[in-house]
């Protein structure tokens, strides 16, 4: 399409693309008042999308409660005849993971071909027949089938879900919106966490499998991202979309509708491929920050905690019932996770990524010194309480930093033509260490916890310095300004 350029009186030059009947106005047009943006709808829609992750949230947190039903030698609670063995949990654990570092290459593409919206709707399906498949297991290799068809669907939320809040989102929310995918997670881990120790196997699956039926009645309601129907040329529905997320009429939303015309077909002039991550150098730079914001979240141990939450504290010995512990943590977790979105805009993703690495070193290093003390020395009768706080401070600041923050990042990042293969990328990197964290684990765990805990909190001081020194603030940038950073360019 041709470029139109033309001078304001301050001497800046502008430059813009022609688009169709959107076509951002000049003149006296631009003294009049903007109709406000009502953001209450972003966040209705962003809500609803996390739903998903909610589901997500009750697949992770599942072998928490599960595990020690179906370890016990009391079967009486299992839909398994006899107790599984140490390698058969490990492999409980960590197939999840398979699944999500597969799926994200399915998802991508499909994202690009019929939508965020679509994509986000069809996960549910692998929930579902993911529980259902827990209630009639006889046999351990059909709860191997369940946890990596669960992976498949947590791949599909985890690729999609950012791509979509992320589209949806003006820039002065952007951070708010994109934190609310841990706030849910945790909200679906605490949902197990409290009602798995208390219902019988059979009855928790029923509680899980309800959850992604919700989510698709609530987010069917939800409009499509309009970056999407903009970039397959359907200019009229991204119109209704971008008026119904922004509560405003066709006039109100006629120059960002023109910005964001402009933007993808600007973008998809050059349908981006995985090379294309490489040969640009501000596609390197996002996918280097990215990657290694989702590869740190893995090897802060998150999903050790996750998976094995009820077992650590059983382990620990602290006189505190495992179950309730466990809640109090899942607690803690929604807590900080709701916070986040309302410092996420204010105080910058780097200055809290920072302070979540550093303190989780810390309460990693404590973690691993009580479980040391109990194993090596044999005494712990002066620091029997420091598991529960050192594993709530743990949470606080992850739920607050690398939980949500490495997401929120991954969706800002990439311009719309090599949106999608880069967070099918950074996605399969992050299960890819999410199984090898987990599968690995017990094998650790068995030579001495504290091993596990003092590795991953060496792994946090790393992760303060690559934030340090590697990371890009995006604070109240546009998706536009972010990618001149990214190459290089100053306004």
């Amino acid at each position: 399409m041709p470029s139109i350029s033309r001078e304001e009186e301050t001497g800046v030059q502008y430059s813009y693309t022609e688009v169709s009947t959107f076509q951002i106005r000049e003149g006296n047009t631009r003294t009049m008042s903007p109709e406000p943006v009502k953001s209450g709808r972003i966040f209705m829609a962003a809500v609803a999308a996390n739903l998903s992750a909610f589901v997500v949230g009750t697949t992770l947190g599942w072998t928490s409660p599960i595990g020690p039903k179906l370890k016990s030698e009391d079967t009486s609670d299992s839909p398994l005849s006899r107790p599984i063995t140490s390698d058969e949990d490990a492999w409980i654990s960590s197939l999840i993971a398979v699944g999500a570092l597969v799926a994200p290459f399915v998802a991508g593409p499909m994202a690009d071909r019929i939508g965020r919206k679509w994509v986000l709707l069809s996960s549910s399906l692998f929930f579902v027949l993911a529980f259902g498949l827990n209630m009639v297991a006889s046999e351990v290799w059909i709860l191997y089938m369940s946890r990596l068809i669960q992976g498949f669907g947590v791949g599909f939320v985890m690729t999609v879900q950012p791509m979509y809040v992320g589209e949806i989102s003006t820039d002065n929310v952007r951070g708010a919106t994109g934190s609310l995918m841990q706030l849910f997670i945790v909200g679906g881990i605490l949902y197990v966490y409290a009602i798995g120790p208390y219902v019988s196997y059979q009855a928790l699956q029923w509680c899980c499998i309800v959850v992604p039926v919700v989510f698709d009645l609530v987010f069917y309601m939800m409009p499509e991202s309009p970056y999407f129907f903009a970039g397959k040329g359907r200019k009229s529905e991204a119109l209704k979309s971008l008026q119904f997320l922004r509560g405003q009429s066709a006039e109100g939303v006629h120059d960002e509708m023109a910005e964001i015309q402009a933007n993808v077909e600007e973008a998809m002039a050059s349908k981006g491929t995985v090379m294309d991550l490489f040969k640009n150098a501000g596609n390197r730079r996002a996918l280097f920050i990215c990657a290694g914001l989702i590869s740190f979240q893995q090897l802060s141990g998150i999903n050790v905690v996750l998976f094995n939450s009820q077992s650590i504290f059983a382990s620990a010995n602290t006189g505190l019932d495992p179950a309730i512990a466990t809640i109090i943590i899942g607690c803690v977790q929604v807590g900080s996770s709701a916070l986040t979105p309302l410092v996420a805009d204010r105080l910058g993703r780097k200055v809290m990524l920072l302070t979540s690495s550093s303190v989780m070193s810390i309460g990693l290093a404590a973690l691993g010194a009580f479980f040391y003390m109990q194993l090596v020395k044999g005494d712990i009768s002066s620091v029997v309480w420091m598991p529960v706080p050192a594993l709530i401070i743990y949470n606080i600041v992850y739920c607050t930093g690398f939980g949500p923050l490495p997401w929120a990042v991954l969706g800002e990042m990439f311009p719309a033509n090599i949106k999608s293969v880069a967070s099918s990328v950074v996605a399969s990197t992050c299960w890819t260490l999410g199984f090898l964290v987990t599968f690995f684990y017990p094998s650790l765990d068995a030579l001495g916890s504290y091993y596990a805990f003092w590795l991953f909190a060496v792994c946090m001081v790393v992760a303060f310095f690559f934030v340090l020194f590697v990371v890009m603030e995006t604070k109240g940038l546009s998706l536009q300004q972010i990618q001149d950073r990214l190459n290089g360019k100053r306004n």
